[in-house]
């Protein structure tokens, strides 16, 4: 028994240790593009983004559709996140982004941790972010866990927007989610 539980200790270490090593995106990557990501520009007005949660071993726990109404009054962002998610539950998120810099941004919403904090490059948004994230249970019931989102954005096109969000528990990769935004 100690060894089985040894032996398990040690593939969770390796597990971990792989998913450290995974290539993440950088702002100092080569931009893809010639465009410029305005974000308040963005996700001014109604957009609907269509994504899914893998896990660390690639498996797609979780698929959802997001109805987003977008204002832009000048000095603040507000998002307002409508999800729907496959089994039918549903979720709302109120974003409230402000411009800190020239490319850089700050916001807050119910459950983040502290504030969130972002920056625009040519045609990149990354944004940072740890909040208590409600997640269904096996039983039917809700849990919450708190996962630290590091989120890349990338414009694709006037009406087209890619996310890839990673995400960790503990310090610990936990899986990712992969959102298409489309203006509408």
């Amino acid at each position: 028994m100690a060894k089985r539980m040894m032996r398990a200790g040690m593939m969770l270490g390796a597990l971990a240790v792989l998913a450290a090593c995974t290539g993440k995106p950088s702002l100092e990557d080569a931009s893809l593009s010639t465009r410029e990501l305005e974000l308040e520009e963005f996700f001014d007005g109604r957009l609907v983004a269509y994504g899914q949660f893998q896990d660390i071993f690639g498996t797609v726990r979780r698929q959802f559709t997001v109805n987003i109404q977008g204002d832009w009054d000048g000095e603040r962002l507000r998002l307002v996140e409508d999800f729907v998610y496959e089994d039918g539950s549903t979720e709302q998120r109120v974003w409230t982004l402000v411009k800190t810099g020239e490319e850089t941004w700050e916001g807050t919403a119910p459950g983040v941790i502290g504030v969130a904090t972002g920056v625009e490059k040519g045609d990149r948004f990354n944004w940072k972010y740890t909040i208590d994230l409600p997640v269904p249970a096996a039983d039917g019931t809700a849990e919450t866990l708190r996962v630290s989102f590091d989120d890349w954005m990338w414009l694709q096109s006037e009406d087209r927007l890619f996310n890839r969000a990673y995400m960790k528990r503990f310090g610990v990769d936990i899986g990712d989610v992969s959102i298409s935004f489309e203006k509408l």
